[in-house]
């Protein structure tokens, strides 16, 4: 019979997705915490080393375009410029993870709301990305786990 007609064929279809789903369901969440730590990082730290190449230019960029409201161009180029350096390598280590994702996660709604309204896509990414790690751990693949393994014994 056709699978479309009731038939065999289609509790096979059935079958298969379920299987499919069930086989997809394994991918280990480490994996993916790893991959999101390493992409949210590596994208910070860029405009990091950005901003310490061309620390001149970075103070300009905040004095004309970012506008940051309440702190110095100079004062907010150096947070941002240490913050985007330090908590990315805490990210890639898997070492205080769950409160590095915090800093990051003020700095994409100061970014969204002053600076780049229009760039929610990105902010949603990385948002999304840094909840994930804040609210599941940074997984197997880092040494908050290692600590967290070593002092449970």
């Amino acid at each position: 019979m056709s699978q479309f007609t009731g038939g065999t064929g289609a509790w096979s279809g059935i079958a298969w997705f379920d299987s499919t789903r069930a086989w997809l369901a394994r991918f280990p969440l480490s994996i993916l915490l790893l991959a999101g730590r390493i992409g949210v990082g590596a994208t910070f730290f860029k405009a990091g080393l950005l901003k310490y190449n061309s620390f001149e230019f970075a103070v300009k960029l905040f004095q004309e375009e970012y506008r940051v409201p309440l702190l110095a161009p100079a004062i907010a180029a150096r947070i941002a410029m240490v913050q985007e350096l330090s908590i990315p390598i805490l990210l890639f280590l898997g070492l205080g993870t769950r409160i590095a994702t915090i800093p990051l996660l003020g700095m994409i709604a100061v970014i969204q709301t002053f600076v780049y309204p229009n760039a929610y896509n990105d902010h949603l990414v990385w948002g999304s990305i840094l909840v994930l790690v804040l609210t599941r751990g940074p997984g197997v693949f880092s040494l908050d786990y290692l600590i967290e393994r070593r002092f449970s014994k």
